[in-house]
């Protein structure tokens, strides 16, 4: 099981190389910001999936990829957000949810 300070090690990889491609500065604030913007492109994909929102020709399934696109956008955010600001995950997973992240979870646990 890959620990979330290694993929938000992973994501932090990918968010330096894009923003040195692109000229963009990641400013302490940027991190905040990218967590905000990413929530509502995940919010507009999920109105068009919904049926909230123009699906300008998307087919269902491509509207659940654009929704799935954009989640994965959230989480990057929110891990490398994480990391900028020394915030142990793992602990306040445990702390706040209550259960180990660290750990496998038995497959007939999972929905």
């Amino acid at each position: 099981m890959t620990s979330l300070i290694s993929l938000a090690a992973r994501f932090e990889q990918a968010s330096k190389k894009y923003a040195a491609d692109n000229g963009i500065r990641r400013s302490e604030e940027w991190f905040t910001l990218k967590m905000q913007e990413e929530l509502g492109e995940l919010t507009q994909a999920w109105m068009k999936w919904a049926g909230h929102g123009r699906r300008k020709g998307k087919s269902e399934t491509d509207l659940h990829h654009d929704m799935s696109d954009e989640t994965a956008d959230l989480l990057g955010h929110v891990l490398l957000f994480a990391r900028q600001h020394n915030i142990d995950l793992e602990a306040a997973i445990s702390r706040k949810w209550r259960f180990d992240p660290t750990t496998d979870v038995p497959t007939s646990e999972v929905d």
